[in-house]
C-alpha cells in the first residue's frame, strides 16, 4: 500500500507515519527540509503548497491514499481539488471540529456549522481558519466525487504541541521556564474543552485508511471526556512545580489580553468561548474510544516529556511584551535574539497601547533591520 502524507511532519504527522510502517505501509512525506529516509519511509523535499511540485509528485506512482495536513486559502483548496482527488482512490481531508457552531448538547458530524448559521457578517467575510475548512468541505460536496474522507479532529496535544486557550507552548510554557508569570484570564479558563492525544487521533485515522466505508464520510475524532482550561492549567503547573521546585506565578486577567490589542478574536469569540463537547460514536465503529488517553493523564506525561528536552519554535516577543507590562516581568533584552525584536519588545512594552500598530511597522519594515 501507498501512502502520501502532504505535511506530514507535524504533531500528529509523526505519530501517523509509525502507525503506518508498523502495519507495512510505505510511506512517502513531503517536508520543506532534508530528511534522511528510514525504514518504510522516503522523505521528498519540496513545498505541498506550490502546485507544480505537487503535479511532479502525484504522478511519480499510483497512491492508495492521500493524507493532506496541509492548511490552503479556500481559492488555494480549489485550484487543486481536483488534481489531488483524480490521484488517489482515498483523499483524506483535515479539516477541523472548530467548524461547528455552538452547541448545548454533544456534537455531531451533521450540526450546524459556524458557516451555515453565523450572523456576523465581518466575520464570514474572512477566510478565518473554521470557515475555511467549512468551504472547502463544501467544495468536495459540490465536486461530486466520494473518494474523500473528512476529518475534524479537535485540539490535539503531544510531545511537541501543549495547548494553553489560545496559546501555544511558546506563548505560555516558555515563559514559566525562564521565571516569568504565566499570563491567562477567567474568560477562557472557566469553559470546557475536548483535548485528544494526537497519537489517539492518528489511531482512528489508521482504522479509516484504505476503508472503503468511509469514503464520502465526515468524522469528529475526539476525546470523550471534558475539562475546564482551569483544570488543564492545573495538571500543567503540578507537573512544572515538581520539575522546578517551585510553582509558576500566574496572573488571570478577567478577560484574554488578545482583546486589549487584537480585534477581533474569532479564535476565542467562535471557539474557545463555547463550551466544546463532542459526540464520537461515529468513529467509535472503527476504534475504540475508550482507549484514549485521558486528557489529564495524557498531558501530564508530554509535558513530562517536553521538559526532558525542551525545544521551543519561534517566540512573539510582542506577546511577550504585553504579558510583561500586565505583569510586572521584564524580559532580558540579551534573551531576544536579534535587533529588529529587542526594538519591538521595548516599543511595545513601554506603549502597549499602540500594540497592533507598531506589530504592522515591524512587519512590514523588518527587512531594514537585516
Amino acid at each position: 500500500m501507498e501512502v502520501l502524507i502532504l505535511g506530514g511532519t507535524g504533531a500528529m504527522g509523526i505519530h501517523l507515519i509509525e502507525h503506518l510502517i508498523k502495519k507495512g505501509v510505505h510511506v512517502t512525506v513531503t517536508s520543506r527540509k532534508d530528511r534522511k529516509n528510514v525504514n518504510n519511509v522516503t522523505y521528498v523535499k519540496g513545498n505541498a503548497r506550490d502546485v507544480n511540485f505537487l503535479k511532479k509528485l502525484l504522478v511519480s506512482r499510483d497512491w492508495d491514499t492521500i493524507v493532506d495536513f496541509m492548511v490552503y486559502s479556500t481559492e488555494e483548496f480549489r485550484e487543486r481539488v481536483e488534481l489531488l482527488l483524480k490521484s488517489t482512490k482515498q483523499y483524506m481531508f483535515l479539516s477541523s471540529a472548530r467548524v461547528y457552531a455552538d452547541s448545548k448538547e454533544p456534537i455531531k458530524e451533521d450540526f450546524p456549522r459556524l458557516l451555515d448559521v453565523s450572523k456576523d457578517g465581518t466575520f464570514l467575510q474572512t477566510d478565518e481558519y473554521p470557515l475555511s475548512k467549512a468551504r472547502e468541505e463544501n467544495i468536495f460536496f459540490e465536486f461530486g466525487c466520494k473518494n474523500y474522507t473528512i476529518i475534524r479532529p479537535y485540539i490535539t496535544f503531544s510531545e511537541i504541541r501543549l495547548q494553553l486557550g489560545v496559546f501555544e507552548k511558546e506563548d505560555w510554557l516558555y515563559r514559566a521556564l525562564h521565571g516569568r508569570t504565566i499570563v491567562f484570564s477567567k474568560d477562557i479558563g472557566e469553559r470546557f474543552t475536548t483535548l485528544t492525544y494526537a497519537f489517539d487521533v492518528v489511531t482512528a485515522m489508521v482504522q479509516l485508511i484504505g476503508n472503503e466505508r468511509a469514503y464520502g464520510e465526515i468524522f469528529n475524532i475526539t476525546a470523550s471526556k471534558v475539562y475546564t482550561w482551569n483544570e488543564v492549567l492545573s495538571v500543567y503547573l503540578d507537573v512544572l512545580e515538581e520539575k522546578l521546585h517551585k510553582r509558576p506565578q500566574v496572573l488571570m486577567l478577567e478577560k484574554s489580553i488578545t482583546f486589549r490589542f487584537r480585534e477581533p478574536q474569532y479564535s476565542i469569540l467562535y471557539d474557545r468561548y463555547y463550551n466544546r463537547i463532542f459526540d464520537n460514536q461515529k468513529i467509535r465503529k472503527f476504534v475504540k474510544t475508550d482507549n484514549f488517553y485521558d486528557a489529564k493523564v495524557g498531558i501530564r506525561n508530554c509535558l513530562y516529556a517536553f521538559l526532558s528536552n525542551p525545544i521551543f519554535h519561534d517566540i512573539s516577543w510582542y506577546l511577550e511584551a504585553l504579558n510583561d507590562r500586565v505583569s510586572g516581568c521584564r524580559t532580558p533584552l540579551s534573551e531576544i535574539p536579534s535587533f529588529h525584536h529587542k526594538i519591538g519588545y521595548l516599543l511595545i512594552y513601554i506603549f502597549p497601547q499602540y500594540y497592533k500598530y507598531i506589530v504592522k511597522i515591524f512587519h512590514y519594515g523588518k527587512s531594514l533591520f537585516k
